[in-house]
């Protein structure tokens, strides 16, 4: 992937550091709340949980180069600001075209835990994104938890866990998250689960979508799209809840089966259209 070459301007990946503290809001898990699931062999967290969960302090990852020292700027700031600028262009761009105003959200980098409008923002959390304060939340050291417990990493699979992440803002956007969130208070929990499934596979082809449109710049070949695939596969609920406990629970699957994850995100990718995401509108049986 030739991450270099994307376009894009605004909205790069703010360094917090690490910090404390938290507002009240609600955070959306997207692929990293199911990472913490595998690593703490916790299953059924279910996104719409306030961000409270414990610090768990790690080493910042890096991409293939090593960080520069003495505060330079490193390839993964690099990195992380090129795959969130493209994002804002590529929704930018749809959402113009569509005769509608897309609102950037915000990014913000750190290190073990920061305060976000949605509580207090840990890296157990892996990645996720927070309407309160429209921002999407990365501890680089997930990158590293990918290499470790799922056996894989890559630029293309980073910016999948990003652009699934942006995916949500774009939800929050369209008025979809709120919809949810009223439908889930007055649901069963398994009927709010399988709600869940639905966003969050519909984040999956979004990220697809923006993939899609960078595909040409960003020189993604078989090998790049294998990696966001792979990852896919290994955070589907039913391949993290089989590893962790060897028997899965449907009713509590919140992000949806590995096959699932890898036919949303590849709808998105080989379509480009925002219309062919709508997993609302799906028989269950058949997503």
């Amino acid at each position: 992937m030739e991450w270099r070459n994307l376009p894009g301007s605004g909205g790069g990946f703010e360094d917090r550091g690490g910090g404390g503290g938290g507002g009240g809001g609600l955070a959306i898990g997207g692929i990293g709340g199911l990472l913490l699931m595998l690593v703490a062999a916790f299953f059924g967290i279910d996104p719409r949980i306030v961000a409270n969960s414990g610090v768990v302090q790690q080493q910042p990852a890096q991409t293939q180069t090593q960080a520069q020292s003495g505060g330079q700027r490193d390839e993964l700031s690099d990195f992380l600001d090129s795959i969130a600028k493209s994002t804002n262009q590529v929704w930018g761009d749809i959402f113009s075209k569509a005769g509608q105003q897309y609102t950037q959200p915000k990014f913000a980098r750190f290190i073990g835990r920061t305060q976000t409008g949605c509580g207090t923002g840990t890296s157990g959390m892996g990645p996720f994104y927070c309407p309160v304060d429209s921002t999407v939340y990365l501890d680089p050291s997930f990158f590293n938890e990918m290499q470790q417990q799922l056996g894989g990493g890559g630029d293309f699979a980073y910016s999948y866990v990003i652009a699934h992440e942006v995916g949500h803002h774009v939800q929050n956007e369209l008025g979809i998250a709120d919809q949810v969130q009223r439908q889930q208070q007055r649901m069963s929990e398994a009927q709010a689960n399988r709600l869940s499934v639905r966003t969050e596979l519909q984040a999956d082809c979004f990220a697809g979508v923006w993939g899609n449109h960078v595909s040409d710049l960003a020189k993604l070949n078989q090998g790049d799209v294998r990696e966001a695939v792979d990852t896919a596969s290994a955070i589907g609920d039913d391949t993290l809840q089989s590893r962790g406990r060897g028997y899965v629970e449907p009713d509590s699957f919140t992000h949806g089966t590995s096959e699932q994850r890898v036919k949303w995100f590849m709808q998105g990718f080989k379509s480009g259209s925002p219309d062919q995401c709508d997993t609302f509108n799906v028989d269950y049986r058949q997503l």
